[in-house]
Order: C-alpha cells, then sequence, then structure tokens
C-alpha cells in the first residue's frame, strides 16, 4: 500500500507574476497521477503542521517572521527568488505537514511507501531563513518527527534535485542521526554542496558538472552515494525529489530524464526494503518545466509502487 499526500490548499501559494515555482507545477503533478495506473494509491489530505513540529528544526523567530503573513493580501519578497503572500502560510504548513504525516503512516504501518505531492518546496530553507522558493524545510520537519515521536536512531535524506539541499544540510550537519546525501549540479544556485563539506561525517555531497546525463548520474549514485547509504543501514528512507535536472528543465544543465527517476527510486526502494522495513517518504521539491516535472513524477511514483 502507498499512500499520496496532498491538500488543495498547495495550489494556493503564489511566487509572483510568471514565477518559476507556480501553482502549475503542482496541478501538472495531480494531474498526471490522477490516471487508472495510479488508482491504487491511498490519497491523504496532508494536515498543518504544528509549532512544535516547525520549532525541532525552525527558531522561533523563523516560524513567527513565517506564520506573521497570514491572512496577507499582497505579495512580498522574502528574497529575491522567495515570494509569500495570500495563501502561502497555509500552503507552507500542510506541506511540512504532510512530511510528518506520511513519516507517521509509514513507521506505524497504515502504509509501507508515500509520496507528498506539496508546494511550496522545502530543501533551501534554514534553521533561521527562507530561500529559493523554500518556507519551511519539510524534510527535515519529517526527519525530525521519526525522532521525536517515534524514536528512529537512523534516518536517511537523500536529495537529487539539481539544486544542493543547503538547508537540510545546515539543519542537520551536526546531527549524526541523520545522514543526508545530495547529486547535484556545480556550480550553480545555491553555491554550496562541495564535496568536501562533510559535517560530521553524515554528509555526502556529489556533484555534477552542466551537462552531464544519465551516465554520470547512475555512476555517482551507485559507486559514492548509495554505498554510504548502504552502510548507515537507516531505520526510514526520506526522499527530497527534485526533477529539475532533466533534460527540458529551464532552470540547470543536466541531462536526466524520466527513466533516470525511475532508476534511482528502484535503488533507494530496495535499500529501503533491505534495511528499513521498506519505509521509504517523498517529498516533491523543484521540476520546473511541466511536461517533464509530469513524467519524471509518474516514473517515480510508478517506481515506488512497484
Amino acid at each position: 500500500m502507498m499512500r499520496l499526500y496532498t491538500h488543495a490548499d498547495c495550489l494556493q501559494h503564489a511566487g509572483g507574476l510568471d514565477h518559476a515555482e507556480r501553482p502549475a507545477r503542482l496541478r501538472a503533478v495531480l494531474q498526471a497521477l490522477d490516471h487508472d495506473r495510479f488508482a491504487a494509491l491511498d490519497r491523504i489530505e496532508a494536515p498543518r503542521a504544528s509549532r512544535e513540529q516547525l520549532l525541532r528544526v525552525h527558531s522561533a523567530a523563523h516560524v513567527d517572521r513565517i506564520l506573521a503573513h497570514a491572512g496577507d493580501s499582497e505579495l512580498h519578497a522574502l528574497d529575491e527568488d522567495t515570494w509569500i503572500g495570500p495563501g502561502s502560510v497555509e500552503a507552507a504548513l500542510r506541506a511540512a505537514g504532510a512530511v510528518a504525516a506520511a513519516v507517521d503512516a509509514v513507521i506505524g504501518g497504515q502504509c509501507e511507501a508515500a509520496f507528498c505531492a506539496v508546494r511550496p518546496p522545502g530543501h533551501h530553507a534554514t534553521r533561521d531563513e527562507a530561500m529559493g522558493f523554500c518556507l519551511f524545510n519539510n524534510v527535515a520537519v519529517g526527519a525530525a518527527q521519526a525522532f521525536a515521536v517515534h524514536g528512529l536512531k537512523r534516518v536517511a535524506i537523500a536529495d537529487f534535485d539539481v539544486h544542493h539541499g543547503n538547508g537540510t544540510q545546515a539543519i542537520f550537519e551536526r546531527e549524526p542521526r541523520v545522514l543526508f546525501l545530495s547529486s547535484h549540479q556545480s556550480p550553480l544556485y545555491p553555491s554550496s554542496g562541495a564535496e568536501d563539506e562533510c559535517g560530521v561525517g553524515n554528509i555526502v555531497n556529489g556533484t555534477l558538472s552542466p551537462g552531464a546525463g544519465s551516465l554520470e548520474f547512475r555512476e555517482l549514485w551507485t559507486h559514492r552515494l548509495l554505498p554510504r547509504l548502504h552502510a548507515f543501514k537507516p531505520q526510514l528512507v526520506l526522499v527530497s525529489a527534485g526533477f529539475d535536472a532533466h533534460r527540458q528543465d529551464p532552470l540547470a544543465d543536466l541531462r536526466l530524464g524520466q527513466e533516470d527517476y525511475a532508476w534511482i527510486t528502484d535503488q533507494l526502494q530496495a535499500l529501503a526494503r533491505r534495511h528499513a522495513g521498506g519505509r521509504i517518504v517523498s517529498t516533491l521539491e523543484g521540476g520546473y518545466d511541466l511536461g517533464a516535472l509530469a513524467a519524471s513524477v509518474s516514473a517515480h511514483v510508478g517506481a515506488l509502487m512497484a
């Protein structure tokens, strides 16, 4: 059994006129998953994250700064890329809440796998700062839920978004219960994720040069990232599933196709079944060409259901 967590409120966040991170992204994802192939998905309405859940990974000042915009009638720029406005706070609470609820469900045995079709994305949000289209760090909230509520000792976060998950790394770089692994293009925003950034031995970054494609991506995961994951023997696998390394994506320069997302999902699912009782939770991060995003999510979720 696999669950899909989403909420209509996640469509209400708007990043500004012609912003890359727009509601049409989630509409494309949900339309792709509204297909007979995915009829067996158990579709769940995402709850709101609680203040307690957010404070496990964010400062009170940051949480208060975001929540203060509840009820806004106008857009406000938090930085040159990140906007908040009508509907944004509710969307962000549902996005973070989805991952926490999915973690509860897979650990509690209600399902083996879950995909959170939510926005805004989260992996750039640090403890104290919204950035890179992200307000709260959704995958970090999920990891913290696994520790605080379920007492897990080893949680892996695999991030294959084309941009480095700097926020996730910063939140957990001194937390040995988390193994954070990222494949990403370099150089590229946010100019972090060098391979010598190792935290307390729990951070593994793999960089890909502009123009790299399927061969380089698969070799990186096969020879560098997946062996570290297996050695860690995680009790839960979390996935920051960004699909902006696709060859059609306008914001980067890698050359992946949806078949590569099916491949990496197969690898991560096999690892979860070997070490974590099959427990795997994936959450949507980037992906900005609507056709490529829909095809890639279909490949990803299809592999998770296999």
